[in-house]
């Protein structure tokens, strides 16, 4: 896919994200690995569900834009390029603020992944990332130590990450994590929820 078709597609996610719920505004940020040192990414200060595929800025790894122009990366250009750079075989970063799933996180606690099998086969484990200030390497720091064999992340106070091997890798990831904090949240309020067994 060339640079113009994933521009086009992340577009397209950020709209889906805004349609959905699971951003809001200028929340959430998007990252599409181009090439070994080309990343595209979300512009800064953009309402998503209007941004369009020109808008996306061009970075290396090291965030310097390859291109000049009006636009400046994301504020969290820096958790993505740690994550691109510490995940080789990570191609694509969703980061949003999915409501339920952010309230777990909010509340200090991990979604478990013992419940669904959309979590264990698709999402993963989620561990709870402590919170550190968004848009500052102090995020990067914290985030950090769980990326090796993690694919979605909570983060303290402030949303979630999902990556993957494509951007709709990622996208599903982050789709699939809210709609489980939901039927998780609601299956408390029915009873207690039962675990999955996987006899032998």
């Amino acid at each position: 896919m060339n640079a113009s078709a994933v521009a086009r597609r992340m577009a397209l996610c950020c709209r889906q994200l805004a349609a959905h719920g699971l951003i809001a505004g200028r929340d959430g940020n998007l990252s599409v690995r181009l090439a070994a040192d080309r990343v595209l990414v979300t512009p800064c200060g953009h309402i998503k569900s209007l941004v369009s595929a020109r808008d996306m800025v061009e970075v290396d790894l090291t965030g310097r834009a390859r291109r000049r122009g009006p636009r400046k990366p994301t504020s969290e250009l820096d958790l993505h390029l740690r994550i691109l750079r510490h995940r080789p075989d990570v191609q694509a970063v969703v980061h949003a603020h999915p409501p339920t799933a952010t309230a777990f996180a909010v509340a200090g606690e991990e979604i478990p992944d013992n419940l669904l099998p959309e979590l264990i086969f698709v999402v993963g484990p989620v561990p709870l990332v402590p919170y550190g200030t968004p848009g500052t390497p102090e995020l990067g720091d914290r985030v950090m130590p769980y990326l090796k064999g993690h694919d979605a992340l909570l983060l303290a106070n402030h949303g979630a990450v999902t990556m993957g091997k494509t951007l709709d890798e990622a996208w599903i990831r982050m789709e699939s994590l809210e709609h489980c904090a939901r039927i998780i949240l609601a299956a408390r309020l029915i009873g207690q929820p039962k675990p999955l067994r996987f006899d032998a």
